[in-house]
């Protein structure tokens, strides 16, 4: 096994039950993934747990992997259903708690070593203004915009992973920019 082997030969080998091409896999879209659930879900302490829960997940139902469809996409239909499956669990707490603050802590991310301090701090502001704006989108709106943008899946790819049509997907992610523009403006203004 290398490092060169694609997704589809590192698959087959982990089904049929070679532990290192599982672990060539994770390595391979750990990172994506993360970041992926990072923007969907807002949170960096969460969204690790989450991306770990989805690589749990995909080792039990390797078995059920579709050759026919990317791994990437397969991995990310994973982790977005760990992502709902919280998002869920948080409504039906909020319900029975009553409303609490949704705004954790932002665990702070590395600066640019280049950047000057301030353009550093300006840039995680940034970075935490847009992960929070992305996690106030309803799922809807944030799911197409995430797979198509920042998970860089084609029209089609989310199309088919979301079940919806390609034209849904294409509204959908423009209606989430426009949102988004919305949200970051007002969070200027107050």
């Amino acid at each position: 096994m290398t490092e060169g082997d694609d997704d589809l030969a590192l698959a087959q080998r982990a089904v049929a039950g070679e532990e290192r091409a599982f672990t060539a896999l994770m390595r391979r879209h750990k990172e994506p993934l993360y970041r992926f659930v990072r923007r969907y879900i807002g949170d960096a302490d969460t969204a690790y747990e989450l991306t770990q829960e989805a690589f749990i997940a995909a080792w039990r139902a390797l078995d059920r992997f579709d050759a026919r469809r990317p791994f990437a996409t397969w991995l990310r239909a994973i982790a977005l259903n760990k992502c709902r499956d919280r998002a869920r669990r948080l409504a039906v707490r909020r319900i029975v708690l009553g409303e609490r603050s949704a705004d954790s802590p932002e665990a702070m991310r590395a600066p640019d070593p280049g950047a000057t301090p301030e353009a550093a701090l300006a840039e995680v502001e940034l970075r935490r203004r847009l992960d929070q704006a992305i996690a106030r989108l309803p799922a809807k709106l944030k799911e197409p915009l995430l797979l198509t943008y920042f998970a860089e899946m084609s029209q089609q790819e989310a199309a088919d992973l979301l079940g919806v049509s390609v034209k849904t997907i294409e509204t959908r992610a423009y209606r989430a920019r426009q949102r988004l523009a919305e949200i970051l403006k007002d969070a200027r203004v107050e």
